[in-house]
C-alpha cells in the first residue's frame, strides 16, 4: 500500500510573473538614466567657451579745418585740410581739447612748411600724416604722458 504523505511544498512562482518584474525594473532604469542625461545635457554649462571680448569702440577727436599758406615761389599757394584723430585712449581726448590752442599751432606749423608739390601726391599725404601724427603724440609739457593719436584721417584736403 503506498502512502501519501502530504509535502508541505510551496507552489513555485510562474516563471511570466519574474519576467515581468524584471522587465519593469530594467524599463524604470532606462526611463530614470534617460531623464537624468537629459537634465544633465539641457542644462548650460557654466565652464563653456568664454565669450568673444567686447571690441571698444573707436574714439574720434575732430578738429576744425586748417586754411595755411604754403611755401611757393609766388605765395600764392594754401592748403585745405580738415583732420580727425583717432585716439587709442579715450582719456587722451580731454587733454587734447585742454590743449587745442597748442595742438592747432603744431598742426599749423608742421603745414606752413610745406611745397604744393610735396602734398598733391598720395605719398606726400601719406607722409604728412604720418608726421602729422609723430608731432600731435609728443606730451605737451616735459614729462607728462604721450597722447598717444593712433591714426590721422583726413576729412578735407584741398592744395591751391
Amino acid at each position: 500500500m503506498a502512502t501519501t504523505t502530504p509535502t508541505t511544498e510551496q507552489p513555485r512562482a510562474s516563471g511570466k510573473n519574474t519576467l515581468i518584474i524584471i522587465l519593469a525594473a530594467v524599463l524604470l532604469l532606462v526611463c530614470a538614466g534617460g531623464g537624468a542625461a537629459f537634465w544633465m545635457l539641457s542644462k548650460q554649462k557654466p565652464g563653456g567657451p568664454p565669450p568673444p571680448p567686447a571690441i571698444p569702440a573707436p574714439v574720434f577727436f575732430t578738429l576744425e579745418p586748417f586754411t595755411v599758406n604754403l611755401l611757393s615761389d609766388d605765395g600764392q599757394r594754401y592748403v585745405h585740410v580738415g583732420l580727425t584723430l583717432r585716439l587709442s585712449n579715450p582719456d587722451g581726448e580731454a587733454r587734447l581739447t585742454e590743449h587745442m590752442p597748442e595742438l592747432r599751432s603744431r598742426i599749423l606749423l608742421l603745414l606752413s612748411n610745406k611745397h604744393p608739390e610735396e602734398l598733391i601726391t598720395l605719398d606726400g599725404k601719406q607722409k604728412l600724416s604720418a608726421e602729422i601724427k609723430a608731432s600731435c603724440d609728443q606730451p605737451f609739457s616735459a614729462g607728462g604722458p604721450p597722447n598717444h593719436i593712433a591714426e590721422v584721417l583726413f576729412t578735407e584736403f584741398v592744395v591751391q
